[in-house]
């Protein structure tokens, strides 16, 4: 299997309300939309994030329509403090505060304006020392 590209395709209610939150505070760009859908892609994400309007008829399986509970989007980054930051400067809802896994991760949750959960982590010393390694 040979893969050419990567995304993620979350299924929202409002994809306009989405998708500019993701260029606004994530740094991606649209390349590509029409009625119900955007297609949006950032040079260091690794993967284009793809929003689709619940309920479009063309959705498969419909049994997954509807729905991103439990989903988490994550990104690492290089400095984690400085990022938390800029963002809460700019009135992004943290809806997890920062905090470090005593295995060395290092990340807070923000969500947008259709409740999708980013995470972004960036990975240091762990503090516990049964996970350094």
């Amino acid at each position: 299997m040979k893969f050419t590209d990567t995304a993620i395709s979350l299924n929202v209610p409002d994809v306009e309300a989405s998708a500019a939150w993701a260029q606004k505070f994530l740094g991606f760009t649209e390349a590509m939309a029409a009625d119900g859908f955007c297609a949006l892609a950032h040079p260091e994400a690794g993967f284009s994030l793809i929003y689709l309007r619940t309920g479009l008829p063309t959705f498969k399986p419909a049994s997954a329509a509807g729905s991103a509970d439990g989903l988490l989007v994550v990104f690492t980054v290089e400095d984690i403090d400085a990022d938390y930051a800029l963002l809460q400067e700019q009135g992004v809802e943290i809806v997890t505060p920062i905090e470090t896994e005593p295995w060395g991760e290092r990340y807070f949750q923000m969500t947008d304006p259709n409740g999708v959960v980013y995470q972004l982590v960036q990975w240091v010393e762990p503090t516990d020392p049964q996970y350094a390694g």
